[in-house]
């Protein structure tokens, strides 16, 4: 798939990237009544799946072209509670991207209220399945990969891109 082939609704996507509205489920509540940690991975990851199948790159890409992304880095904010029955939907940013790495900032909101509920950036990379390896995307994909980020330079970059734990400093 070349830019020029690429699926129309690729870029007619609102900038950043929606995410279908997914629902918590219950067993994924907690003691404290809200949605435990280990889940907003997976509803972020769930986004990140639904963009990578419009990049080209989801589970038909694998099997036919034996590649992968693999998540090399990742650092979540939990900001506010999010609880059973709140429908959540995750926005995408592609902040930027080269021939082998793919850096994205995700957002978890309530997807009618619209507060935000945590965030999450990452630094995907492309693997080579068969050598287990690091690679470069391949042309068409890149072409992809480069409209979004096309698409997505002119968005205004979320608060928390470029976070880093630790302890302030005491006065």
């Amino acid at each position: 798939m070349t830019n020029a082939t690429m699926p129309d609704d690729l870029l007619l996507q609102p900038v950043p990237f929606l995410s279908s509205v997914m629902a918590i489920e219950p067993q994924w509540i907690d003691y404290n009544g809200h949605l435990n940690m280990a889940y907003y991975n997976v509803l972020f990851d769930r986004a990140i799946d639904e963009l990578w199948l419009k990049l080209g790159i989801g589970p038909a890409y694998m099997k036919a072209r034996g590649g992968s992304t693999f998540t090399a880095e990742c650092h979540v904010r939990y900001l506010r509670e999010i609880h059973l029955g709140d429908p959540a939907q995750v926005s995408i940013l592609l902040v930027a991207a080269d021939d082998k790495r793919l850096h994205t900032f995700e957002e978890l909101r309530h997807a009618t209220e619209g507060w935000v509920s945590a965030t999450s950036e990452n630094m995907s990379i492309h693997m080579d399945m068969n050598a287990r390896k690091v690679a470069p995307f391949p042309s068409d994909i890149r072409a992809n990969i480069a409209a979004l980020a096309n698409a997505h330079q002119a968005a205004p970059r979320p608060e928390g891109i470029g976070r880093s734990i630790g302890m302030p400093a005491k006065k």
